[in-house]
């Protein structure tokens, strides 16, 4: 990695064209993969590869309470709609009489889209996989090359035969990968919280809006739909219940950071929520309050989920008893990636380590240990 390429970054943000929001959806996309630490990312030939169905999922999230606000946010200058408005309109009405952005996302990554709405889901999640490798993919770095696709490529993949998508796990086996070298990922990783911060790309993608709507709009009205997230206090506190009524069933409750008896116990993020929006049951924990408020948003050292990793085992296990499919889809897609799901208990701790050891020397949160 070298200066060249924070530099091409930096050209890339200020230069390139800026008719639509896509060039921001795309960086936004893939530097939030890369600080998710996906399991799905691979490396070959000094090129970074990831699924396109990740890249899918992350535009629908952006887009979605755009298009689902009371208020009018520009994403295209002139009279034109943005390629997929037609489809995410349609999906994002029929969502509305089901119980809107949260159900959605439920049934993507949970549930699965219900068997009447796949078919126009299914056009929806092309239409958009169409539109980012044929615009943004395909222009992006035009002020540092005049090549097209000179940083990202890609490589689609055929659908079966009446193939329909259900949820998450289908856009990411189904829809292909996309590629950009090496160096840019390692910028990406270093750099990407900064990237995406208010004075960059989620900034320039609220200034586009506002410029768009001629001034009638504010920076941080848009913002606040654009960072509007599809998991709210009370799917959290929905799971915390699920998760305390299926300890009810064991009888004696232990500290999964101590190991020790507790009467009393709150529910812990593993992971924090405030550091990765995530509110997968495997991620759900219980621990004593005391211990839960030393924690607070720190990370879990490695060493730490290394010395606790049985207890850690026997939480998801029984988990896993009582809300089998909801576990495996959700431990799958955030720490098993590509590993056989057969396997799951070595390769989901060895994932969370990694993905710890990451947030805390990479992108530099506070570690936890007792």
């Amino acid at each position: 990695m070298n200066n060249e390429v924070f530099y091409n970054i930096s050209k890339i943000i200020e230069r390139d064209s800026k008719t639509t929001t896509y060039k921001f959806a795309l960086l936004r996309g893939v530097i939030d993969i890369i600080q998710d630490n996906s399991p799905y990312i691979e490396f070959a030939e000094n090129r970074v590869h990831i699924p396109l169905g990740l890249l899918v999922e992350k535009w629908l999230l952006y887009y979605y309470p755009i298009f689902d606000s009371k208020v009018f946010i520009p994403q295209i200058n002139g009279n034109t709609n943005l390629a997929f408005s037609t489809q995410l309109t349609k999906l994002v009405n029929e969502y509305e009489k089901r119980g809107g952005f949260s159900v959605f996302y439920n049934d993507l990554k949970n549930k699965g889209i219900p068997e009447e709405l796949q078919p126009d889901f299914l056009e929806l999640a092309k239409k958009i996989r169409d539109t980012i490798t044929i615009m943004p993919m395909k222009y992006i770095g035009r002020s540092i090359s005049n090549d097209f696709y000179s940083i990202f490529q890609y490589e689609n993949k055929r659908f079966p035969k009446n193939f329909l998508v259900k949820d998450i796990e289908q856009l990411i086996n189904h829809f292909g990968t996309f590629s950009i070298p090496f160096e840019y990922y390692e910028a990406f990783k270093i750099l990407g919280s900064f990237i995406n911060g208010k004075d960059s790309i989620l900034f320039k993608w609220a200034e586009f809006s506002v410029n768009a709507s001629r001034e009638d709009l504010s920076i941080h009205k848009v913002l606040n739909e654009v960072l509007t997230s599809p998991i709210t206090e009370r799917e959290i506190k929905e799971s915390k219940r699920l998760y305390k009524e299926i300890l009810l069933e064991k009888g004696s409750v232990y500290c999964v950071w101590t190991g020790k008896k507790i009467s009393k116990y709150d529910i812990d993020h593993l992971i924090p929520f405030s550091v990765w929006k995530n509110n997968d049951l495997w991620n759900l924990l219980p621990s004593g309050s005391k211990i839960n408020n030393q924690k607070r948003d720190k990370i879990p050292s490695p060493e730490i989920i290394e010395r606790q990793k049985s207890l850690i085992l026997d939480y998801w296990g029984i988990i896993y008893e009582h809300q089998a499919n909801r576990f495996q889809k959700e431990i799958q897609v955030a720490l098993l990636g590509n590993n056989p799901f057969e396997n799951w208990q070595k390769s989901a701790i060895v994932q969370l380590q990694n993905s710890c050891h990451y947030l805390i020397e990479n992108r530099g949160f506070e570690e936890w240990k007792i």
